[in-house]
């Protein structure tokens, strides 16, 4: 996690460029808006960068292990 956004392991598929909803958690408060910025597919799932849209800033590329 960074300011501008996280890196994420999902279950269920995401769209990359498409804008979500996301939670922390349920403890945590209100949803933040995020944008899907990449996405890695993996056997279990996939791997996702998620770029805050509530701030300035930006989420770097994947890893190079995740390429």
């Amino acid at each position: 996690m960074s300011r501008g956004g996280v890196r994420v392991v999902l279950e269920d598929p995401v769209l990359e460029g498409a804008d979500y909803d996301f939670w922390m958690s349920e403890q945590e408060g209100p949803s933040r808006r995020v944008r899907v910025a990449w996405l890695r597919h993996q056997a279990d799932g996939e791997i996702a960068g998620l770029q805050f849209l509530d701030v300035e800033g930006s989420i770097p590329s994947p890893p190079d292990e995740l390429a």
